[in-house]
């Protein structure tokens, strides 16, 4: 009886996977939760990725490496800097720029007088696909994002997400 009780606290003592993927996704750098919310827990920067929960861990790992950058605009100031951002709100005096160059990206807010131009992304990478993340994190993040979004804590094996 003893050896099944120290098993069992061994086996508790031991992160779960969707505990070791909510622990990557809400690190304080390089941490998903930096960029995007999942049902309320980090910061609504990028797209909330409580959607992409149902779908499939092939699917969300594609989504999670793709270098697809559409929310992304490389800024230039008239002040002569540059960086690559995304738009929050906007109004006739202050235009609110996250720059993506930072790790979490930095707020930054702007008079639209002071841009220079606004264009598309060729620059600034998706930090899993720019950082090559290996399979068995990208398995535990999967394996989280689709325990908030879902309930699910079934288990996502890293050869499905490679």
């Amino acid at each position: 009886m003893f050896w099944i009780t120290l098993l069992l606290m061994a086996q508790a003592a031991v992160p779960s996977q969707t505990e070791r993927g909510e622990t990557l996704f809400l690190a304080a750098q390089q941490g998903c939760g930096s960029c995007h919310a999942l049902k309320g827990k980090g910061t609504a920067v990028g797209p909330d990725l409580t959607g992409l929960g149902r779908l499939g861990p092939q699917a969300i790992a594609m989504a999670t490496r793709s270098s697809v950058t559409q929310y992304v605009q490389v800024v230039k100031l008239k002040s002569g800097g540059s960086f690559p951002a995304m738009t929050g709100k906007k109004d006739e005096k202050t235009v609110v720029l996250f720059d993506l160059s930072k790790d979490p990206p930095e707020k930054k807010e702007v008079a639209p007088a002071d841009i220079a131009s606004m264009g598309s992304n060729d620059v600034w990478k998706h930090p899993p696909a720019a950082d090559k993340i290996s399979a068995e994190k990208l398995a535990d993040i999967v394996a989280y994002i689709k325990y908030a979004a879902t309930g699910s804590r079934k288990a996502v094996d890293p050869e499905e997400v490679k």
